[in-house]
């Protein structure tokens, strides 16, 4: 494992909920990577670790090997990989994503 794979792993176990953007929380660079940070504040979640993938193509193109998953951003809620903006919008609509970030 590479050590750009062995820090996303480190950084999605290590942390409750783990959002690979373009951007940050308080500055989105894309409208999905915004979308994303509405959709779990409307959730309720509190601490965040958002990582901005523009500062680093090794983690750019790392959390795309690691997840399997062609798209930014990534969410990681206990360490496992939930989905993307579309799949994160759909889980929100349903009430599911509510009751995974408050369990």
């Amino acid at each position: 494992m590479s050590d750009v794979q062995t820090w996303i792993q480190e950084t999605v176990t290590g942390n409750r909920i783990v959002l690979f953007m373009k951007g940050t929380a308080q500055f989105p660079q894309c409208g999905f990577s915004g979308r994303a940070i509405q959709i779990l504040k409307s959730c309720g979640a509190e601490n965040i670790v958002t990582i901005n993938v523009l500062d680093d193509a090794d983690v750019r193109q790392g959390i795309k090997d690691y997840s399997n998953w062609p798209t930014i951003p990534q969410l990681y809620i206990g360490g496992e990989f939930i989905g993307g903006s579309d799949i994160m919008g759909e889980m929100f609509e349903s009430g599911e994503l509510k009751t995974l970030i408050q369990s």
